[in-house]
């Protein structure tokens, strides 16, 4: 079982709230900083871009793909989406879509 099957996702504005992370590959510069940051959740493929995971650990190549952020790894999906110098990095709330960090967030 990994990490994000076990933990529980917590979300910027309350305890509990569930987050999920998605990458623009249109805006990827293929840096791998995410992947330093959260290799449970990150992973570049043989294009040299970089792409969310599923639970399962199943890379997720479909445009738009999310998975969740789980709650011990929040921080470091956060400061991936902080660090990525092409700004690609979208963490958003599940229950409404609104961006909470990346550079969309309001």
């Amino acid at each position: 079982m990994t990490v994000q099957q076990d933990a529980p996702t917590g979300g910027a504005g309350g305890a509990g709230e569930s987050l999920e992370v998605w990458i623009d590959q249109d805006l990827c510069t293929g840096d791998g900083i995410c992947v330093q940051y959260a290799p449970e959740v990150f992973e570049l493929d043989i294009d040299g871009l970089a792409y969310v995971k599923s639970a399962d650990d199943e890379l997720l190549q479909e445009v738009g793909a999310t998975t969740p952020v789980p709650l011990p790894l929040l921080q470091d999906v956060v400061d991936s989406a902080k660090e990525c110098p092409g700004d690609c990095i979208h963490v958003r709330r599940v229950s409404d879509g609104v961006e909470v960090f990346g550079p969309d967030a309001e």
